[in-house]
């Protein structure tokens, strides 16, 4: 029968899971070793006050002294600002594009995916350079605010892409059922729209953060004599690594990792909610 499988097809079956299992197993070795390291040696001990890749001993006091370098302090806080207007900013943007884009037709729309797709493909140098000169131009101090512009500037693109591919899901039939009921469309979208998108939200956020914190390049164009976390760290790496940048390092990965878990968590129970 055909709803049947054979032996024939299990046994082909058998080799091929095999092999995506060692690849998936390859894969996260291949992504999480370099982290394993990174956590694992922000606990040896540093006697010289920069990092050794060779195991000297068990410590805590690169954990208890993490906020001892100011500068580096200083540099972590300008990131996680910057990160944190940068993934607002680009949200509350991109999702009234995302809107536009998904749902109607108007002139300029191809060439607004156009921009969009080129800002995505874009080389960083070249995105750098072109706010640069932008800036040069204007004649703005370089500097915090123009760290802002920027993230926002290359956040937008990725958002408005995520959002998108979110609102393209829906049925149109749930806004003219809700207008039907008499709801304004302004009424209709905070009811019944947004909460449909608000995991696509939820994860273009979550994407402009994970690409705003860690943004070396367009940043260094822009920054003037600001530093943030990456920054900071490229220009140690001259002089050798103290060892709180590790321990930073991996504090930022826990908290995005919790972060990650917590929102596939409440986007499971939001699934079986929806399916009762």
């Amino acid at each position: 029968m055909s709803g049947v499988p054979s032996s024939m097809d299990e046994g082909r079956r058998g080799p091929a899971r095999w092999l995506l299992a060692i690849y998936a197993a390859l894969f996260l070795i291949y992504t999480l070793v370099p982290i394993a390291v990174m956590i694992t040696f922000s606990f040896n001990q540093a006697p010289n006050g920069r990092v050794s890749l060779r195991w000297i001993g068990f410590t805590l006091d690169s954990y208890r002294h993490a906020f001892a370098i100011a500068d580096l302090t200083t540099a972590l806080i300008h990131s996680l600002v910057v990160a944190l207007v940068a993934m607002v900013a680009s949200v509350v943007i991109a999702t009234p594009l995302a809107l536009a884009l998904a749902r109607y037709r108007f002139r300029g729309k191809r060439a607004t995916d156009v921009v969009i797709f080129a800002d995505i493909a874009a080389p960083a140098v070249v995105v750098g350079a072109s706010l640069l000169s932008l800036f040069l131009t204007l004649n703005m101090p370089r500097g915090l605010f123009t760290i802002f512009i920027a993230h926002i500037a290359f956040d937008i693109a990725f958002a408005v892409v995520v959002i998108r591919a979110r609102v393209a899901t829906l049925d149109p039939a749930l806004d003219r059922a809700a207008a039907d009921l008499g709801a304004t469309p302004w009424v209709a979208f905070w009811t019944v729209t947004f909460p449909l998108i608000l995991p696509g939200v939820i994860g273009a956020g979550m994407l402009a953060f994970a690409l705003s914190i860690d943004d070396l390049i367009i940043t260094s164009f822009v920054a003037g004599q600001t530093l943030t976390f990456p920054l900071w760290v490229y220009g140690a790496v001259k002089t050798g690594i103290p060892p709180q940048v590790f321990v930073l390092s991996t504090l930022i990965f826990l908290g995005g990792a919790l972060i990650a878990v917590l929102n596939s968590v409440l986007a499971h129970r939001a699934g079986r909610g929806g399916a009762r």
